[in-house]
């Protein structure tokens, strides 16, 4: 536990600096080819949603065979507790305090003088392509992806737009895929499986490598519907409960907590469909593959529907909260990583990890100096058994309210959430209380100071958003 002044003080500056040291090992000091990277994330995926994790009602056995081929990690954080910033902080190696989209609004997007990991492998020679939800710009922004050092992006560009399963269109770098099935109020066509044929299109095209691969796919967020076939094995098994959504061009479900599982289903099989073609390409081998989410399942909904599924599955398993929160619900997510012969089979780590980490993890693995403002440390060594891992002196998210800024952080097994500005800061011991039932701040008054402090110096004043662009609505995608 950090309880001494010159701990305090080597936190401060590390902080403040945005500098935290990587792993002295990198793939350039090895011999190996760099490897290629597939990055796979779902979206409002709870800790508890797969088998792996204890889940006992949906079935995952393609993710959950990854997780016995590879490492699965107990203590891995999300960038942020909602998706925009998350992905920021994924592609910036930089955490909310630090990262230049800290919010879900359309007008904080990437500018031209960020550092994204997708630049970063571009340089070293990466095909770069992303399949999903991007969220961190759009057209006639500089957030564009393809100006984010992907060369190619197929999917949503806008988080909103992500939400919808049968739109008319999807963005295909500068231009739109038009999708007529899904005109005139068809839908014939899923857009979660268009995405992942063009990520695997991506994927056979460019399999004699490197390529990064990154696929922000959208299952499980909202819309609430799948196709028939991944419902059917679910019929009749779970309690029969109408979860619709008010908002205007949603659809809902009749049968909701089926089509939730059908949609984890569905998710776990084009997982496996990724695994089975670096197998049938011949570049299993060399290609890290992770699994992951954005963050934790959802609450909420008409009469809070989304509440009642996400409880019924216990998605989040044991931790408190959801989307949205500091709580553990909200920010502790799966990840799973597989690589034959490099990351051992079937182990757990509880290495405390997150997506600031995973820039300078690749730029370890494919042998490229990472840029010295990150806090993210290399997890490699904790992957491959190669090297010293170091450990985050702490880690930190924070978002903007109308009043201030909620907050939270976590120091060794200490965890401190400040959900409201103006409100006190709560402390747990993870190391007991991992559901984080029992507000211990009032018995450790220097840990509450000293955590206090350290979220005090992880925050910098975020840049001024750019406010001249028109939301979309609805119409926009669905007709």
């Amino acid at each position: 536990m950090p309880t001494n002044d010159l701990t305090l003080k080597l936190l401060l500056a590390a902080c403040c600096l945005g500098l935290m040291l990587t792993a002295p090992a990198r793939a350039e000091d090895r011999d190996d080819a760099p490897p290629n990277i597939v990055y796979i994330m779902a979206d409002d995926l709870g800790y508890g949603a797969l088998g792996c994790y204890g889940q006992t009602k949906i079935h995952t056995p393609r993710i959950d065979r990854m997780a016995a081929e590879g490492m699965r990690f107990t203590q891995c954080y999300a960038g942020s507790h909602v998706c925009q910033p998350s992905r920021s902080v994924l592609m910036t190696g930089l955490h909310t305090g630090h990262t230049p989209v800290r919010a879900n609004d359309i007008q904080q997007f990437l500018r031209p003088q960020d550092t994204t990991v997708a630049k970063l492998l571009q340089e070293r020679g990466y095909a770069t392509g992303g399949f999903g939800k991007w969220g961190l710009g759009f057209e006639g922004t500089p957030g564009h992806p393809n100006l984010q050092g992907f060369d190619e992006f197929f999917g949503q560009y806008l988080q909103v737009h992500a939400h919808f399963y049968y739109p008319y269109w999807l963005n295909h770098n500068d231009g739109k895929h038009m999708l007529p099935g899904n005109e005139g109020g068809k839908r014939e066509q899923y857009v979660q499986d268009v995405i992942h044929e063009q990520a695997l299109e991506f994927i056979r095209s460019n399999h004699e490598g490197p390529f990064f691969a990154y696929l922000p796919y959208i299952i499980p967020h909202v819309e609430l519907v799948v196709p028939e076939e991944s419902e059917a094995p679910y019929r009749g098994k779970f309690p029969k409960i109408s979860i619709q959504d008010p908002r205007a061009g949603y659809i809902g479900s009749e049968d909701g907590l089926t089509t939730l599982a059908g949609m984890i289903s569905r998710l776990d099989a084009q997982v496996g469909e990724v695994l089975d073609l670096l197998v049938e390409l011949g570049i299993d081998d060399n290609t890290i593959v992770i699994f992951t989410s954005d963050n934790g399942g959802q609450s909420g909904g008409k009469d809070r529907g989304w509440t009642k599924m996400t409880d019924y599955f216990e998605a989040n398993g044991p931790l408190r909260g959801y989307k949205g929160t500091f709580y553990e619900g909200g920010l502790r997510v799966p990840f799973i990583a597989r690589w034959p012969g490099k990351i051992p089979a079937g182990t757990t780590s509880d290495h405390i990890c997150g997506f600031w980490d995973m820039l300078p993890t690749f730029c370890d693995l494919a042998g490229i100096e990472p840029p010295t403002e990150t806090d993210g440390i290399s997890i490699a060594p904790t992957l491959t058994g190669s090297g010293i891992q170091r450990q985050h002196l702490g880690i930190y998210w924070e978002y903007a309210r109308r009043n201030g800024i909620g907050r939270a952080a976590r120091m060794g097994n200490w965890k401190a959430v400040q959900a409201n500005p103006n409100g006190p800061v709560e402390l747990y011991d993870l190391s007991t209380d991992i559901s984080e039932r029992w507000n211990v701040a009032d018995g450790n008054p220097a840990i509450v100071r000293q955590i206090t402090a350290f979220m005090d110096g992880a925050h910098t004043a975020p840049r001024e958003i750019t406010t001249d662009f028109e939301r979309t609505t609805v119409k926009d995608y669905v007709r």
